[in-house]
């Protein structure tokens, strides 16, 4: 039996003078997304939404108070929960079959929504997994059940190279594909910043799913080691430093030449 959140179910921390982060502490590690808020002089950034289980929207109504752009760093339904609540939503091209279901998509809270097949390579990867994916509900008559995800078609599409401008600090989008076909970073330059979602974070990577493509995820590895950053802040788990970022790329790159 799990019992009700005792508290609020995001929690936030402030990064610096521009950025939050949000996360559900009452969601398991395997599938806490970390979400990322940036306020720009002209509009804010959203990177990523969770799971969608309790509105996001209405849980930060505090800092959306300006023209936000909502970017989905890549379609899987731990990222993408609570995008449908975002008037301007952004996402890569091979994004869009997967947002613009007219069905709700798919997602799932315990191990009984996963294939064997699924949860067997979850494992393998080396995470470790209760049967229950959260700790906790957001209120007494949730059903973990009957969790989906909103459709939430993205209206303004990124590819690798463009920019998001928020006036005072810019975002190049990179196309980071591996861990999904649609995977992108947003990566300010300037300020040696990059948003990698879930091309590279600080534990177990997965390039091995239905949409996972291992040799496309060398050539990203390739091009994240060479990346002049000083903050990865990941799709989940803690932030990391540019030799982090090193370590995890040589290991990923290691692993994969002796398949």
């Amino acid at each position: 039996m799990i019992d009700v959140a005792p508290g609020d179910w995001f929690a936030r921390e402030r990064v610096d003078e521009r950025t939050w982060h949000l996360w559900e502490p009452h969601v398991r590690p395997f599938l806490r997304c970390n979400v990322w808020f940036v306020r720009g002089r002209n509009r804010a950034l959203l990177v990523d939404s969770g799971l969608g289980i309790v509105s996001l929207a209405e849980a930060a109504h505090d800092l959306f108070d300006a023209p936000l752009a909502a970017v989905a760093t890549h379609h899987h339904f731990d990222h993408v929960g609570s995008l449908h609540e975002f008037g301007d939503r952004y996402a890569h091209p091979a994004a869009a079959p997967f947002l613009a279901r007219t069905e709700a998509m798919g997602g799932a809270l315990r191990r009984s929504g996963f294939s064997p097949e699924a949860w067997q390579y979850f494992l393998d990867a080396g995470y470790v997994l209760d049967d229950e994916l959260l700790s906790a509900l957001p209120y007494a008559d949730y059903d973990v059940d009957a969790y989906s995800v909103v459709p939430c078609p993205a209206n303004h599409m990124l590819v690798d190279g463009d920019v998001v401008d928020l006036g005072d600090v810019a975002f190049e989008v990179l196309h980071l594909p591996g861990h999904s076909p649609d995977s992108i970073g947003l990566f300010d330059r300037a300020g040696g910043v990059l948003f990698s979602g879930d091309a590279v974070y600080d534990g177990p990577l997965l390039d091995g799913l239905y949409d996972g493509y291992a040799e496309q995820y060398v050539a990203t590895m390739e091009r994240l080691r060479a990346l002049p950053v000083k903050v990865v802040h990941g799709g989940h788990e803690a932030s990391f430093g540019a030799e982090r970022l090193i370590e995890l790329c040589d290991a990923y790159l290691a692993r994969a030449a002796r398949r």
